[in-house]
């Protein structure tokens, strides 16, 4: 049942508890019962609302900054990535594979907000070798949601 409930509530956070209830077949308290242990045990980490800043015609720059770092004895990435996510811009860190060890994801008001926090803050942390910044010019699909309009196909006929 868990898999179940998380599948639907990671498309739906806002599905109604009765609803998802006679989807799965099971009491709705049953449901409410197993999402609250979820919520305990940190397996249901929070909600989120997926927002298409540009429609809201809000500006919003969005950058994902990869980061070499230089590990820590006993303690590997986690202490450098505790660092990074602390900061309020920064709303995801990810450790990769690849020629970076982070993916750091922040959000500012405009490029040089960005750029500055970059600057000021990530690169003159002890353990960060380089960073390289790039920025999100158009979004087509976040968090499984497809945020562009369907291109439409070229009607024209072919001139010879």
């Amino acid at each position: 049942m868990r898999e179940k409930i998380l599948t639907f509530i990671e498309k739906n956070s806002r599905i109604n508890l009765k609803e998802l209830a006679i989807m799965l077949g099971v009491d709705e308290a049953s449901v409410a019962n197993e999402i609250a242990a979820m919520e305990q045990e940190n397996v249901i980490c929070g909600y989120h609302t997926l927002i298409d800043w540009d429609k809201a015609g809000l500006e919003k720059v969005t950058a994902m900054i990869e980061v070499r770092v230089t590990p820590q004895r006993g303690m590997g990435f986690d202490k450098i990535a505790e660092r990074i996510y602390n900061y309020p811009e920064v709303k995801s860190v990810y450790l990769i594979s690849g020629g970076f060890d982070l993916m750091v994801t922040l959000e500012g008001k405009t490029l040089r907000e960005v750029s500055q926090f970059v600057t000021d803050k990530l690169s003159t942390l002890d353990q960060v070798l380089s960073t390289k910044t790039n920025f999100i010019l158009k979004k087509y699909k976040d968090h499984g949601t497809i945020m562009a309009a369907p291109v439409k196909s070229d009607e024209r006929g072919i001139m010879s």
